[in-house]
């Protein structure tokens, strides 16, 4: 008689140089699910697991679900309570058939570095050596030993921006079943050079240089010749050693082919990396730029990224509009709690005086002074249409809209994850008719704007467009973009357990 699989997830990323500790608010504000909540999920990664699960007449026992808004390291207090939930529901479970574990792979805690390591080290401890573990990732995972010595595969999201959460999901529920049939004996390999680098040029959509890696990796695959390749960009807000990008492969059966493909993958990585590199402006020459073109334009300041973990509060590029002779109307977004309350006491059509930004992270610059009028109040709640969270609340906490000049400002309380302008419509932001709009993503903007120009800024802030300033101290040089050439590289080489 058949045994259940346990499904489970702890999934988010993390930033070493900014952004604020998350703690269980953070997950509850997006997801903490238990018991019935999780076998209740239809969409996402979980969704897609259950999707497969539940079409193979296979029972499933949840665990717990817990995800959030790209932040600071997981404060070990939360790590902690999370973790002994997840064990002690999978100890309480036991014995069996195999576990399904949704992760992101890029996740830190003040207490586990490794964080993806470290809990599948604890779920392998308890279920034996030969009970199937499989995690789903993301494809900006920082892919560790402790990930590929524990778990049987890992298996990576095939699209940025991220549209196959769910299909993913699907992946890694048919990888553990195809196991335990017998039909797969995974081996599995990761190779990675050290390439740091953000993910403007990371779309998976061609033409861009990580999107003909990624091509390269599913063309092994659509072929048969390997059971799943993925191209990993890694997350390079992490602060931690032998960080990397480059190629995860499994195979049936063979490591030698795993690693050689995987090696493949890793060379081509390194062999574009000048083409990775974005090129950058100014906020003030992006706006002159921007000035002397006809259309809408896109101010990408990408190192203030929620979603990537920083914590939304820079106003650089909201200090340059304010500053230009720029008459056009023009939209911005921040995070400032204190803003958005004295906004909500003040009340709609309130003239107001607000010190804005840098009060969550005051590393990356100094509050401005700015004036103007509530033209709108909301409690900030919105729901996602589309993407990781799909169909999903998402919280800002108080927010407000202000007029100043011709500047247009969204004021969130708590940070959010942007996909498709989900929160600027929750405001009733309109950016028709917006000369300027600001926006603090890498790559969804896409989605939103596909018509506009586009120029990446360089700016202070955790979630830089380049790696060429963060003040890493466990990641050691040699690596690019700080180190241009390295003599006799080879790549690192991780093989799996099989």
């Amino acid at each position: 008689m058949s045994r259940p699989i346990a499904v489970g997830s702890i999934f988010i990323e993390c930033n070493h140089f900014g952004g604020t500790p998350a703690d269980l608010d953070t997950f509850r504000r997006s997801e903490l699910l238990f018991d019935e909540e999780v076998t209740n999920v239809t969409d996402g990664v979980i969704g897609g697991m259950f999707n497969v699960l539940r079409k193979a007449t296979r029972d499933a026992v949840p665990l717990l679900v817990a995800s959030g808004c790209p932040s600071g390291p997981v404060a070990a207090e939360c790590y902690t309570a999370l973790k002994s939930e997840l064990i002690e529901r999978l100890k309480s479970s036991l014995p069996v058939d195999g576990v399904l574990l949704g992760l992101h792979g890029a996740a830190a805690a003040e207490n586990a570095g490794d964080l993806e390591g470290d809990l599948l080290v604890a779920v392998r401890q308890l279920v034996g050596p030969k009970t199937p573990v499989v995690a789903t990732l993301d494809l900006h995972a920082h892919i560790t030993q402790a990930m590929m010595a524990h778990a049987d595969a890992l298996l990576a999201w095939e699209t940025y921006p991220h549209r196959d959460a769910f299909e993913t999901g699907q992946r890694g529920a048919q990888t553990l079943l195809d196991i335990m049939n017998e039909k797969l004996v995974p081996t599995m390999a990761m190779a990675k050079v050290p390439v740091m680098v953000s993910a403007i040029n990371g779309g998976t959509k061609p033409p861009g240089p990580f999107a003909t890696i990624m091509h390269r990796a599913k063309t092994w695959e659509r072929a048969g010749d390997v059971y799943s390749a993925g191209a990993i960009l890694v997350h390079p807000y992490l602060d931690l050693p032998e960080m990397g990008s480059g190629g995860i492969v499994i195979t049936h059966n063979d490591i030698a082919q795993a690693v050689d493909l995987a090696k493949q993958l890793a060379i081509e990585y390194w062999e574009r990396r000048f083409e990775l590199e974005p090129d950058l402006l100014t906020p003030q020459a992006a706006i002159e730029a921007g000035l002397r073109l006809d259309g809408q334009v896109l101010l990408v300041e990408t190192a203030d990224c929620c979603g990537g973990g920083a914590a939304g509060d820079s106003v650089a590029s909201i200090r340059a509009l304010l500053d230009s002779d720029m008459k056009q109307p023009s939209v911005a977004t921040i995070v400032d709690p204190s803003a958005a309350e004295h906004c909500h006491r003040a009340g709609r059509g309130a003239e107001v005086q607000l010190k804005l930004g840098h009060h969550i992270d005051p590393r990356w610059g100094d509050p401005i002074e700015v004036t103007g009028r509530v033209v709108n109040l909301t409690d900030g709640q919105f729901q996602y249409q589309g993407g990781i969270w799909d169909g999903r609340s998402g919280a800002m906490g108080p927010a407000a809209v202000i007029h100043s000049g011709h500047l247009e400002i969204g004021i969130a309380t708590h940070p959010t994850y942007e996909w498709c302008g989900e929160q600027l419509g929750s405001l009733g932001i309109d950016t028709t008719n917006a000369k300027f709009v600001v926006v603090k993503n890498p790559m969804n903007y896409q989605m939103v704007w596909p018509s506009a120009k586009v120029f990446v800024l360089d700016t202070p802030g955790p979630t830089p467009a380049t790696l060429r300033h963060l003040p890493f101290t466990h990641l050691q040089r040699p690596f690019f973009p700080l180190d241009p050439d390295i003599e006799s590289l080879e790549p690192i080489v991780y093989r799996g357990r099989h």
